[in-house]
């Protein structure tokens, strides 16, 4: 049987949507129906549906995010308000997406492809899919046309203290909970800034998002590891946890 999540923040929307999935869809099972995107990824990586169906903009973490962070073979679709651009750089990543008001005629068609992708492959992309899913999702998470000064250091506590450190001593940068871990060769430290943030202050070329909660300093990466499941994991030199790739950023690797 094929399983499916839904989420979205206006209880009502999810309620509709999957009132039409059971009439469009009756063998589709429904697992969960989640409020947020901080719950929407909790419950994607613990029950692994074939399917999630995505607000765009959500409390916790955006539908953007929650795919950025997707390990599993799930595939999305979003539901959407965005504009016409919005809507044509899903089209050019291969995904599906839902406008609101939801049309049971444009979600029928999406049903449609849904099916057929998932008889083709079992929901399983090929990479130039993920490849072109990251380039699409990095568009819509939003630029400027004007580029903000890069971000040289930043102040992070420790204990009782706050240091000052400038980001090229920093290893990494991790989502953990309330805070932002910033590892360096000497220690962790706590920031409040969130990782959505600091991508847009930190230099791309040095600085690489390889899942929705983790940014790596280049200069620091050691080496890339495949375990038994195909799953990539990046060693850092002068840290001994290995860091897992999210599949959106695995094609950022391939020449490695």
């Amino acid at each position: 049987m094929t399983t499916a999540l839904i989420a979205d923040d206006e209880p009502h929307l999810a309620l509709y949507l999957n009132d039409q999935l059971k009439k469009l869809w009756p063998e589709l099972e429904v697992v969960h129906i989640a409020k947020n995107g901080i719950e929407a990824a909790d419950k994607i990586a613990q029950l692994q549906p074939d399917l999630a169906f995505l607000d765009i903009q959500m409390p916790g973490l955006t539908g953007l995010q929650v795919a950025q962070g997707i390990e599993g073979a799930t595939r999305v679709v979003f539901v959407t308000a965005y504009d016409e651009f919005a809507v044509q750089a899903f089209d050019q990543a291969a995904l599906d997406y839902l406008l609101k008001p939801l049309k049971t005629e444009r979600l029928q068609l999406a049903l449609d492809r849904v099916k057929a992708a998932l008889a083709a492959g079992r929901g399983t992309a090929p990479p130039e899919a993920d490849a072109a899913m990251a380039q699409a999702l990095q568009r819509l998470l939003g630029t400027t046309s004007v580029t903000a000064a890069r971000l040289r250091y930043v102040r992070a506590a420790q204990g009782d203290l706050t240091h000052q450190i400038p980001v090229d001593d920093v290893l990494y940068f991790q989502a953990d909970d309330k805070y932002t871990v910033v590892q360096t060769e000497r220690g962790e430290h706590l920031l409040r800034t969130p990782i959505i943030d600091l991508v847009a202050q930190l230099d791309p070329d040095q600085f690489w998002q390889v899942h929705r909660s983790t940014l790596i300093n280049l200069k620091f990466l050691a080496g890339t590891r495949r375990d038994e499941t195909s799953r990539l994991f990046l060693r850092i030199k002068g840290h001994a946890r290995e860091l897992p790739v999210s599949r959106a950023y695995v094609h950022l690797f391939k020449a490695m």
